[in-house]
């Protein structure tokens, strides 16, 4: 009942029919990043790199905390770039998004997002969208009410997928 999974789950809604959205929710499952355990993750880890790998690009949005991204988030980020030589993030397109119950939106979780997904070699949608008073920005469907907002949502998803089409013929 997350503002970041209804925000996920609006952005979900504006994709074509044609293009298939998952919804990852085991992020708690994974264990602490430890470089010991590189070479024989959980389990846990093994599904979460193999949904990214599965994955032809990835939409995060998150929350912000001490004006940073989670934890388990930035853990995530971690299982995912490492072996370097086998991260399944490198080259990956993706994109952040972010709300938050402040005037600011997870302005700056998203941009520390960013620089963590940047140094695990993601390819990375340069856009922000923060939403905030999230707790007034969604109608009881889960849409956006903000119009200027579900554009700008529109737009990242648009290039997100650009970035797909681009990989794919490069």
């Amino acid at each position: 009942d997350s503002h970041n999974r209804t925000l996920l789950r609006a952005a979900g809604s504006l994709l074509p029919p044609d293009v298939q959205f998952d919804e990852y929710d085991r992020l708690k499952l994974l264990p602490p990043f430890d470089e010991d355990d590189e070479s024989a993750p959980a389990l846990a880890v093994a599904h979460w790199r193999d949904a990214i790998a599965q994955a032809d690009a990835i939409l995060f949005a998150t929350p912000e905390y001490n004006s940073s991204i989670p934890g388990q988030l930035k853990n995530a980020v971690d299982w995912a770039s490492r072996p370097v030589k086998e991260a399944v993030l490198r080259n990956k397109p993706v994109a952040v998004i972010g709300a938050s119950t402040s005037a600011y939106g997870a302005l700056w979780a998203q941009a520390e997002l960013r620089k963590v997904l940047a140094a695990a070699g993601a390819r990375i949608i340069d856009r922000e969208l923060p939403v905030g008073s999230a707790h007034d920005a969604f109608d009881d469907d889960a849409t956006l009410k903000d119009r200027d907002v579900l554009l700008e949502l529109d737009g990242i998803l648009v290039e997100l997928l650009y970035s797909v089409q681009q990989r794919r013929v490069a």
